[in-house]
């Protein structure tokens, strides 16, 4: 019975939250009031701040946060947690439909583009290399804050911004495509050659 109240929740926040993306889309996330949304979503304002606190956590709930922290963790113990990772990227995007594919790439743009989401948008990042440490910690056997172990979710979450920035207005293969560029590139060891100016 649990398990089918948890599912109607999820069922209830993701459309919420693709009721707002396509307002904000539609008429700028300034200017969208909580009241549309949840007239939009056919709820009350009540319900919608039962599932989102303010109007901004419909952009920065990330709903395949959770479907790409169980693939990582039942990716083969033999791979490197950069080529889980990659691996778990892969996976969850590769099931999205073209409309869910959309509404995540406008989602990322806005989270992007939006001054009054820039605040939040970098506690985002900072919670990001949070749980990337825990995961890679559990597969490695280390500790979440070693140093090493942090270091490495810093670079995965900057990967992982440079190729949004890059790439999230393409269409979902050419996304997957630069996703996995750059995370050959990190297992790599980020190798940059210096190019001296010509005189």
């Amino acid at each position: 019975m649990s398990g089918l109240r948890e599912r109607k929740k999820a069922k209830t926040r993701a459309a919420i939250q693709e009721h707002a993306l396509r307002l904000f889309r539609d008429q700028g996330y300034a200017d969208t009031t909580v009241q549309e949304i949840a007239d939009a979503a056919e709820v009350s304002p009540a319900t919608f701040f039962r599932y989102f606190p303010t109007k901004e956590d419909t952009i920065v709930l990330d709903r395949l946060d959770p479907v790409m922290i169980e693939l990582f963790r039942n990716q083969p113990p033999e791979l490197s947690p950069t080529e889980a990772l990659r691996t778990a990227i892969r996976e969850a995007i590769g099931v999205l439909t073209e409309d869910e594919w959309e509404l995540e790439s406008e989602r990322q743009r806005l989270v992007m583009n939006a001054p009054e989401l820039r605040v939040r948008m970098l506690d985002q990042l900072y919670e990001g290399i949070d749980l990337l440490a825990e995961l890679a910690a559990e597969r490695v056997g280390r500790a979440p804050d070693d140093f090493a172990v942090r270091a490495w979710a810093g670079a995965v979450v900057g990967v992982v911004m440079a190729t949004y920035q890059s790439a999230v207005d393409a269409p979902m293969p050419t996304y997957l495509a630069t996703i996995d560029r750059a995370f050959e590139f990190l297992a790599a060891g980020l190798p940059l050659e210096f190019t001296p100016p010509e005189r």
